[in-house]
């Protein structure tokens, strides 16, 4: 649904239009219909089949596919590994991660004017996947370290489609998935390839985390696997879905936003700079890991979440480019069975569509303004009362619904706060190394960049930047 239509048609807050064979889709527009869709009735309206086969067998059967008292069961029990009070603890692996990839990518720039020229989205992905493996399953995947990482090119595989692959998404909106998959097809072969080797790998993760669990002299661990596996309340197989859907889901979807950030940062260097200003003065420096490798990204100290969190411009940032560029474009829900929104009859199997993105650039809740990248929006004085800073700390939106990034509700995104978190530290570290410039000049205009809208929103082309390494830090 192309985006002005959604703020030029009349509409009540609902859009109809027909798709495939006449099926009806709706689309919701206003924040008291997304309410009602993601709060209200949330369980009235579930992930179609489609998309339940179709994101399977990449992400696993876990909690973002799970429906009804299986969700709300699954949920209850990981919410504990994604509180703040957990979360908090693992800022110190965001942070020593991030400096490995600084390291890694200063590594590169060994040229004349210590400058390079790198595409971002591999190194960001590379660095989200030891991330998430570190923090959430307790294993080093070295994928900073090794670009032919083993669950890289699986990672590559499944979340970069070929022009075949492409075509097969499509189809798979118009017939059933299980006829997709037995086509005798080179990227169903591989699909399945990569798909087996991460679920025994996922698998391999949970026997071997039960095996140092039970060893009564093991230092407490951290990560999400061992806080799922000390609460007692997952199959061994669920846990291996809940890990595939750690992976997938976490890796893919951060790697994403800091892209954006990045692109952003490039298309405003007075932003860079500013937010460059802030890292230097509040957190370590890293630049002595890219004569050291040895270290492997270890800081002179460990940065902590006050250290993070104390940054407001930093948080302004991720925060405005998660509105901008929400990785996750388009969600999709059905109605489970006959229902309404907003008095509005919606018969069972209708689809309903939740556009993150109209959303978050609306006007109706971000004002004249809403397409412009601006961090300000996220700011309060430094003499504001308690009314301004809560405004400013939700971008002064007319709603909390005009924020759809991360969704609301029962349903909404249980990794919100590790996502933010590694995002911060992964950003601050690299603009606090490097400056950052565009090589595609004609990216400076917004409307030239090609968006590819597959599981995530990429850049079609990648993000190739010009970056030089800043020795005075």
């Amino acid at each position: 649904m192309p985006l002005p239509l959604s703020r030029t048609l009349p509409n009540d807050g609902l859009l109809r239009y027909f798709w495939f064979l006449n099926s009806e889709r709706i689309v919701l527009t206003s924040h008291k219909a997304l309410a009602e869709v993601l709060v209200h009735n949330s369980y009235a309206f579930r992930k179609p089949n489609s998309v339940t086969e179709a994101l399977g067998r990449v992400v696993g059967f876990g909690v973002l596919l799970a429906e009804g008292d299986d969700h709300k069961r699954q949920r209850r029990n990981l919410n504990p590994a994604f509180a703040f009070r957990h979360i908090k603890d693992l800022y110190p692996l965001f942070w020593d991660k991030s400096c490995e990839l600084v390291a890694a990518m200063t590594a590169e720039c060994a040229g004349p004017g210590r400058v390079g020229v790198l595409e971002i989205g591999e190194w960001s992905s590379r660095a989200t996947l030891d991330i998430i493996g570190v923090a959430a399953l307790g294993r080093d995947f070295r994928a900073i370290q090794d670009k032919d990482n083993e669950l890289a090119r699986a990672y590559d595989t499944l979340f970069k489609p070929d022009a075949v692959g492409r075509v097969l998404a499509v189809l798979g909106t118009m017939i059933p998935q299980s006829l997709i998959f037995a086509l005798p097809l080179q990227r169903n072969r591989e699909v399945a390839s990569a798909t087996r080797w991460v679920r025994e790998l996922c698998r391999d993760l949970v026997r071997e985390k039960k095996q140092r669990l039970a060893t009564k002299d093991h230092e407490r661990d951290v990560d999400i696997l061992s806080v799922a596996l000390e609460s007692g309340q997952f199959s061994d197989d669920n846990l291996v879905d809940q890990l595939m859907t750690f992976l997938a889901a976490g890796h893919e979807t951060t790697t994403r936003a800091v892209t954006w950030a990045i692109y952003l940062l490039c298309l405003h260097p007075a932003v860079q700079e500013r937010l460059r200003a802030e890292v230097r003065a509040n957190l370590p420096s890293t630049s002595a890991l890219a004569s050291e490798p040895a270290n492997e990204g270890r800081s002179s100290r460990a940065v902590t979440s006050v250290d993070i969190d104390r940054l407001p411009y930093l948080a302004a940032v991720c925060s405005e480019t998660l509105r901008c560029y929400t990785p996750i474009p388009v969600t999709v829900r059905e109605a489970a069975h006959d229902t309404t929104i907003q008095g509005v009859s919606i018969p069972k199997g209708t689809r309903v569509m939740l556009v993150p993105h109209a959303i978050n650039t609306d006007t109706a809740g971000w004002g004249e303004r809403a397409e412009q990248f601006d961090p300000e929006r996220w700011l309060a004085r430094d003499d504001a009362g308690a009314e301004e800073r809560q405004r400013a700390a939700s971008g002064g939106a007319a709603s909390n619904y005009a924020f759809l990034t991360f969704l609301h509700g029962p349903r909404s995104c249980i990794g919100s706060g590790f996502a933010r978190a590694e995002m911060a530290c992964l950003v601050a570290a690299l603009v606090g190394r490097f400056s950052f410039e565009l090589v595609d000049k004609e990216l400076m205009d917004e409307s030239k960049m090609e968006i590819r809208m597959e599981v995530t929103a990429r850049p079609a082309r990648g993000l190739t930047v010009q970056l030089r390494v800043l020795d005075d830090y």
